[in-house]
């Protein structure tokens, strides 16, 4: 199946393929050094300006990402600020209606103080005129039964010993009546 070729042919055609190498290589090598020396300064820069603005924008997404993360906890620092503004505001009207009834009480409480002291002083001063008018009574029920028994009667007045002895039964008297 295979023609036979010689084998002049076949190490022919390798050396031609080993100097074709050859001469392509030599020839690549002088080609880039003169293409080298033809670059325009102008590509250089413009690749090293396209290798920064790839920086510069894989740095900008960064930092758009690390604004956007600080946008967002300011965004959540801004709304617990309001929510404990809120929270301290509601706090403060509530001490303030809290101060005031304890301003009203204490108020009330000093007044019913003062109505108590000046119930408990009339009712002392009461206290007072009613022990008079009670003494006073039992003067005048001891006075009206030393007459109904006739041991105080001014018309009969007896004699200084007599006296004495109505004396002794008015002390008597009395000392019956304190007794009931």
């Amino acid at each position: 199946m295979f023609v036979d070729i010689p084998q002049n042919v076949i190490l022919m055609v390798v050396g031609a393929f080993l100097i074709g190498w050859l001469l392509s290589s030599i020839s690549s090598s002088i080609g880039s050094r003169f293409r080298t020396t033809k670059r325009d300064p102008r590509d250089d820069r413009i690749r090293s300006l396209e290798a920064e603005l790839r920086i510069a924008q894989s740095d900008g997404e960064k930092h758009r990402e690390k604004a956007e993360r600080l946008a967002e906890e300011l965004a959540q620092a801004v709304s617990g600020n309001e929510k404990r503004d809120n929270v301290i505001t509601h706090q403060q009207e509530r001490i303030e209606r809290l101060s005031m009834d304890l301003k009203e009480s204490v108020m009330k409480t000093r007044e019913l103080r003062n109505e108590l002291s000046d119930r408990a002083t009339e009712n002392l001063r009461s206290e007072v005129k009613l022990r008079e008018v009670e003494t006073e009574l039992e003067v005048a029920q001891a006075s009206t039964d030393l007459i109904a028994t006739g041991v105080l009667d001014y018309s009969l007045a007896p004699d200084a010993e007599e006296a004495d002895e109505g004396a002794d039964l008015l002390d008597e008297g009395e000392m019956t009546k304190a007794a009931h």
